[in-house]
């Protein structure tokens, strides 16, 4: 019971996590498709698996029973996303290292005076004051996020593929509890009706011999 919360917990989590990736990525290859060019295989790949994934983990979640009863197939399966999320994250690698924001601003020292509204000056050190601003690459910025998550998602079906294992062995102890006390019954069921049959027999045996014996003081 535990083991099920557990992976449509996590499989939730997968979900809220795959959806954002697969909405960024399909803004570049959307982009790309308009301009009649081919995405290239860093955005293409993470996309087509992320696609791929959100679909499995969206029908193993409403299909729950199904999930229950073929547990070793889906384990199978997570598995297989995780590689392919790998692999996917590996041909995003180059955005890790990326700085996908620029802050300017602050404060700067200089000798002289000046008398501007942003300078406070004290003679000798003047103090420049300049308001902040930050301003952030939106393509760097929404390629860095995909690949993180794609990262976090490569741990949540690790996960799934482990807890799909130990849904496997609980339902394979319930099927073998289950035929045990078929089998039991079966066997309870079997004893009984030797043991009816035998009384049974006993009972004709005797009457016979009743009957012999009446015919004989008869006689």
């Amino acid at each position: 019971m535990l083991g099920g919360l557990l992976f449509s917990f996590f499989r939730f989590l997968e979900l809220i996590t795959l959806i954002p990736i697969i909405g960024m990525l399909a803004y570049f290859v959307n982009g790309y498709v308009k301009q009649n060019q081919l995405t290239p295989d860093y955005i293409l790949v993470l996309f087509i698996v992320s696609t791929l994934a959100g679909a499995w983990a969206l029908a193993t979640v409403l299909r729950m029973g199904s999930t229950r009863r073929s547990a070793l197939f889906v384990a199978f399966i997570d598995l297989c996303f995780v590689g392919a999320l790998i692999g996917g994250v590996y041909e995003l690698r180059g955005i890790a290292k990326a700085n996908c924001t620029n802050v300017s601003g602050g404060l700067s020292s200089s000798g002289g005076v000046s008398s501007s509204g942003s300078t406070v000056t004290l003679s000798p050190l003047t103090i420049n004051y300049q308001p902040f601003s930050v301003s952030a690459n939106k393509t760097c910025a929404l390629l860095k996020a995909s690949f993180a998550l794609g990262i976090i998602d490569i741990i949540f079906f690790f996960i799934t593929f482990l807890l799909a294992l130990l849904l496997h062995r609980h339902e394979r102890g319930v099927v073998v509890e289950k035929t045990s006390y078929r089998r039991g019954s079966h066997d309870a069921e079997l004893a009984a009706a030797l043991t009816d049959a035998v009384q049974a027999q006993a009972g004709a045996n005797t009457t016979s011999k009743e009957i012999k014996t009446e015919v004989h003081h008869a006689g």
